[in-house]
């Protein structure tokens, strides 16, 4: 194919943009002229903006909120006038293909895509498709899926399981340099805590209260969210970030357990690197339900302890963190014959395809 063009999409949480961030390099070195449509203010934008190669447009989008609020009655004017930006840029770009990773912000643009005819393709990574997806489906061409039983909520026609996609890069941490970089030696295990891109404020408060027992058999890496780091606690053994994006191969390759909410992306990740979890999903009072439905299969297949958040006291967390400790071993045994797909191989083989 002369002249490759296409738009990604994606954006409001880390977890809708880690697929594009996986596929993308593979794309650069295949050829591809990559644009990119986000929101004005989404972690899509600190995340892609930086990217050599890409540019990265902004359009007007609306929130799909499950709760009351004026803001819905506002949010179809937001949508139609994203679905207007988004018709300009598809004809000043010309893209043979979409790909979507999902998000309140994909939605003008499947729709855009489909006024302007140009065919697209959505990964749903959850276990059901998100409200966004549920939307967008039917504007799409192609649906791509991480787990089996997703196929299961969606047209069969155009729902294909690929398995999860990877970024390659995690595979190449180097232990050392995670150790390095936190500020911690190798003379205990290390525990990672990560509250999703946003932070978890129920996690962080739980981790801090049983800091220095955690402390006492291992160094914790806690990943907090953005504006979460407590400044008045100066502990060896315990080291705080915002967000960590670049370095994140390297702590990884450092760190032995996790702590972790159950975001699709996310925990299809720690399963591919080995490292045995605690779950601790998301409410159905603050989400769909999707991180409860993750974490349970999860569990189900022996990659994860879970504790919900109905459920999470002093008490349980201090139990649940215990039974992850004696577990690993017989964890990661379980996580050895998990057999990964080349999902990565796929979503480019789809984007070939319908380009053509």
């Amino acid at each position: 194919m002369k002249n490759k063009q296409i738009v990604l999409t994606g954006g409001g949480t880390a977890g809708h943009v880690m697929v594009n961030l996986a596929i993308i390099p593979i794309l650069q070195e295949q050829g591809w002229k990559i644009d990119y449509i986000g929101s004005e203010n989404g972690i899509e934008r600190d995340l892609i903006e930086p990217l050599k190669g890409v540019t990265y447009h902004a359009i007007s989008t609306g929130k799909l909120r499950r709760y009351f609020s004026i803001e819905n009655f506002k949010d179809p004017f937001k949508v139609l006038k994203g679905v207007g930006q988004t018709v300009r840029i598809l004809s000043k770009v010309k893209p043979q293909v979409i790909f979507s990773k999902g998000g309140f912000v994909s939605v003008p643009v499947l729709i855009g895509a489909r006024l302007k005819r140009i065919p697209a393709v959505i990964h749903e990574s959850d276990l059901t498709p998100g409200l966004a997806n549920k939307i967008a489906v039917p504007f799409a061409k192609k649906v791509l899926t991480t787990f089996p039983e997703t196929v299961e909520h969606l047209p069969k026609e155009k729902t294909s399981w690929i398995g999860a996609v990877i970024r390659p890069e995690l595979f190449d941490g180097d232990k050392k340099r995670g150790l390095r970089f936190a500020g911690l030696t190798d003379s205990k295990p290390v525990i990672m805590v990560m509250g999703g891109s946003a932070g978890a404020q129920k996690i962080n408060e739980m981790v801090r209260l049983h800091l220095d027992q955690l402390l006492s058999t291992h160094h914790v890496i806690h990943i907090c969210g953005k504006g979460n780091v407590d400044s008045t606690i100066n502990k060896f053994g315990y080291q705080q970030f915002e967000y960590v994006n670049e370095e994140l191969p390297d702590l990884l390759a450092a760190t032995d357990l996790v702590i972790s909410r159950a975001g699709a992306n996310a925990i299809f990740e720690f399963l591919a690197l080995q490292k045995p979890m605690l779950l601790i999903p998301l409410s159905r009072q603050a989400s769909r339900g999707d991180q409860i439905l993750n974490a349970k299969v999860f569990e189900k297949q022996g990659y994860a302890h879970v504790l919900f958040e109905e459920d999470l006291t002093k008490e349980s967390f201090a139990e649940k963190v215990s039974e992850l400790i004696n577990s690993a071993t017989k964890i990661k045994k379980n996580m050895q014959d998990y057999q990964r797909q080349d999902a990565t191989k796929r979503v480019i083989e789809e984007i070939y395809q319908l380009a053509k």
